[in-house]
Parts: structure tokens; C-alpha cells; sequence
């Protein structure tokens, strides 16, 4: 007997693994070209207006964690880096992919405890963020108090909606996160 959606453990390490040198080389190119813009993210795929400004933007969304309220695109800097945009066809095939990001934390930054209150796959109209760190040798991930020790090239599932804080260490980090709906190929990994 399976466990329901609320029995869902907090943290999963997806049976994925993606080819570390291969996302460095394509996180390295990016970063060389200074594509990194507010609050240290290089958006991979993200609302199709903000991508292309001569689409209509949508009216305001009453709940934007469904994925819904707009259409999504794949940005010209995923479409420059070619492992990059391997890894997120991969998870196309299977679900509705909605914002791609790569995420840069500074050495030695700190992210207060918080919670992603749409972020969890036992939440009704959620979305559900896998992380793959590329660049991490001294983050301390903490999910519920627990560090979360994920190694570069694993693909993690992570209840984001339960208070979770970062540390960094001497290096910066940088993580690709996928937010995708939640379907029964997804599920069939966490349940």
C-alpha cells in the first residue's frame, strides 16, 4: 500500500543524475558572459511575456502557484547551452514545465528561514521544485532543522512549503531548479 500526498517524506533523491562536468561547463559559459541578472538568477524558461514583450501580458493571476495564468518559454540562454536544455527537455517529456532558473548564492551568504507556501505536492493546486546543484561544495541546506546533503548532478524533491534556510561556505553555489505540475509520472517517485 502506497502513502497518500501527505505522507510524502520532506526530502526525495530522485532516481536522476545529470552529468556534472557537462552542467558546469554550460553554467561556467553563462556566467562568463555576465548573463546573471537580479538577485544572482539566470531565468531558463519563464513567463512568455516577460521573454518575448510583444506578447499580451495576462491578467493577473488569482493563484500563480497552478502554472496556469500564463504561457512558458524557453529563454535564449537555455537554448545556448545545450546540456542545460537537455536536462530540462528530459523533465518536458514527463510533465508541464513551468519556471527554470539557475541559482547563484554568493560564499558565505546566508538565506533566512522561510517557507515556499505553494512549493509541496500534497498542497491542492501546488507546484513542486526539483533542485540539482551544479556548483556546491559547502552549502548546508536546512530543511525542518535537518541538513539536506545533495551532491552535484542529483535531482532532489524537497517539501518547500516547511521551513527550510541556507548557509554557504567559502564558495558560491549555484543550483538549477525546474518547477513542474505535479502528475502521476512525478508522484510515481515520491509516493
Amino acid at each position: 500500500m502506497g502513502n497518500t500526498l501527505e505522507q510524502v517524506s520532506d526530502r526525495i533523491q530522485l532516481p536522476f543524475h545529470f552529468d556534472v562536468e557537462k552542467l558546469q561547463q554550460d553554467v561556467t559559459t553563462l556566467i562568463q558572459n555576465d548573463f546573471f541578472i537580479y538577485y544572482k538568477v539566470i531565468t531558463l524558461r519563464g513567463p512568455a511575456h516577460q521573454i518575448n514583450p510583444s506578447l499580451p501580458i495576462p491578467p493577473l493571476a488569482d493563484d500563480y502557484a497552478d502554472g496556469t495564468w500564463c504561457d512558458w518559454l524557453d529563454t535564449k540562454e537555455l537554448a545556448s547551452s545545450s546540456y542545460l536544455k537537455e536536462v530540462v527537455d528530459f523533465f518536458k517529456e514527463h510533465a508541464t514545465v513551468n519556471l527554470v532558473r539557475l541559482l547563484r548564492l554568493e560564499q558565505q551568504a546566508k538565506v533566512k528561514e522561510h517557507t515556499d507556501p505553494t512549493l509541496a505536492i500534497h498542497i491542492e493546486k501546488s507546484m513542486v521544485r526539483l533542485t540539482i546543484p551544479i556548483f556546491n561544495t559547502d552549502e548546508k541546506f536546512y530543511l525542518n532543522n535537518t541538513q539536506v546533503n545533495m551532491k552535484p548532478g542529483e535531482c532532489w524533491y524537497m517539501r518547500l512549503s516547511d521551513p527550510h534556510r541556507i548557509e554557504n561556505g567559502p564558495t558560491e553555489r549555484v543550483n538549477l531548479t525546474i518547477d513542474v505540475i505535479p502528475n502521476e509520472w512525478l508522484k510515481s517517485f515520491l509516493i
